[in-house]
């Protein structure tokens, strides 16, 4: 069983949760704590083994013991359903597919949107329903259409895996904290389109992603993941993008593999990751 705790921080919070635990027969198996001073917040992740049976539900008793306020969740599903949303480019794509197949994504893909049909046949080869959306006319009429398929489906995150259109206000506040996007820059660094044509002409050492929460504010939402590489003087602007596909792959993944594992908690625009 796996328990996330997020709530005001105060003396004690460790002691009074671990008893808790002990009086209610449960084993802490790992335990994972930070606590963000400037802010006075406490982040728990607990996982722990039931060995006897309690008289009443365990997060109504955490609710009762801890600061009012709290955000507990008791055992998520520890199977997310996700939604990939794309335009052509499948290095990303092609990683999710092949984890969701082998069951190591910690998730199942529910469905692939795109908006053009590049990577509809990769999609047929792996089972997965795929779906066309065109942007050639009203960017409305489009989101109309794909949150109509959206609704079609049980989800619990949505990832835009190289999906390369801005998303509307609108449609983002829809749904706030699920949607998770791989940017092919090192935030903040050259945020928006032509990131690696920006380094390249700005003669840029390192190569980055980040994957992030999508939130109104373009290439602004709170960071889950990031990695580098070294480039020098020899990279052309083709290089930097080729090694910058296999960034974004690897960074995406981690991305994923600690949001579904419940291992993320965002807070004002920032996120803890406890591993």
């Amino acid at each position: 069983m796996v328990i996330v705790i997020q709530c005001t921080d105060q003396i004690g919070l460790v002691a009074k949760i671990s008893g808790l635990l002990a009086a209610e027969g449960f084993n802490i198996l790992s335990m994972h704590e930070h606590v963000d001073k400037a802010a006075n917040l406490f982040f728990m992740r607990l996982e722990v083994d039931k060995q006897t049976e309690g008289d009443r539900p365990l997060e109504q008793k955490l609710h009762e013991l801890l600061p009012q306020g709290a955000l507990i969740r008791v055992n998520p599903d520890p199977v997310k359903k996700v939604i990939v949303m794309v335009t052509r480019e499948y290095h990303c794509l092609a990683d999710i597919l092949v984890r969701n197949y082998f069951k190591t994504l910690g998730a199942t893909v529910q469905c692939v949107i795109g908006n053009y049909t590049n990577l509809a046949d990769i999609c047929r080869r792996f089972d997965v329903p795929f779906h066309h959306v065109s942007f050639a006319g009203s960017s409305a009429a489009s989101e109309k259409q794909i949150l109509d398929i959206i609704t079609q489906y049980e989800h619990d995150y949505i990832v835009l895996a190289k999906f390369m259109r801005i998303l509307s206000p609108d449609f983002v506040s829809r749904f706030p904290g699920k949607i998770i996007n791989i940017h092919h820059s090192f935030l903040p660094a050259f945020a928006g389109a032509n990131p690696y044509r920006q380094a390249y002409e700005r003669g840029v050492k390192l190569v980055g992603a980040t994957a992030h929460f999508v939130t109104d504010e373009l290439d602004e939402g709170p960071i889950i993941a990031q990695q580098i590489i070294s480039a020098d003087h020899s990279h052309t602007a083709s290089d930097m993008i080729k090694a910058g596909k296999e960034i974004e792959t690897a960074v995406l993944a981690k991305a994923l593999r600690v949001v579904f594992d419940d291992r993320v908690f965002i807070y004002k625009n920032k996120t803890v990751v406890l591993e």
